[in-house]
């Protein structure tokens, strides 16, 4: 048995069946990985801010960047959006990864990229890509892309699928959703 079907087998046998159990088994797991999902792209994101943000909703002697407290709120609301997916027993498809998309990048646009017509949770309307190695959908295809991966996870409601699977199609890397990725990470 690989590990991914080990994962797979380990959070099955959880029993599972309620937001509020999945709130448990990922109380400690949400901030952390908020805190290192944000960080990844933000050096100024810190493990205690991303804390008060999940814990209390605001943060103290803050003196950064507002774009930083918008991607950890933004990661906490899709922690939520993960909890009330799961209660409703919704199947991931293209409409929910859309939404999760929405949720990690609302005001974390900049004025460029708004201005050239993105917004969250639509596809992608020109070719960003975040780094000289990276390979994604041109903007023309990744409507189609995402129409090819999403049938084969729509057969499963969210609660069959914990952990997440790892989502990869020739063309669109492995979906990761980004706060600050409007290309190739985490972008449609």
């Amino acid at each position: 048995m690989s590990d991914y079907e080990n994962a797979i087998a380990l959070w099955q046998r959880r029993h599972i069946t309620t937001d509020a159990e999945l709130a448990e088994a990922l109380s400690a797991f949400s901030i952390a990985f908020a805190y290192h999902s944000c960080k990844i792209e933000n050096e100024n994101v810190t493990y205690n801010d991303t804390r008060e943000i999940f814990e209390h909703d605001r943060v103290t002697r803050y003196t950064g960047d507002l774009r930083t407290l918008f991607e950890i709120r933004n990661s906490k609301e899709a922690n939520e959006l993960l909890l009330t997916a799961f209660h409703e027993k919704r199947s991931v498809d293209e409409a929910l990864v859309r939404e999760f998309q929405r949720v990690l990048t609302q005001n974390t646009y900049d004025t460029r990229r708004w201005q050239l017509g993105e917004r969250p949770g639509e596809y992608k309307r020109h070719g960003y890509v975040t780094g000289k190695n990276e390979i994604c959908a041109a903007p023309e295809d990744v409507q189609e892309e995402m129409s090819n991966f999403s049938p084969s996870l729509e057969a499963s409601p969210m609660t069959e699928l914990l952990p997440p699977p790892r989502i990869s199609t020739p063309n669109l890397r492995t979906f990761t959703p980004s706060p600050m990725a409007t290309g190739a990470q985490g972008g449609l």
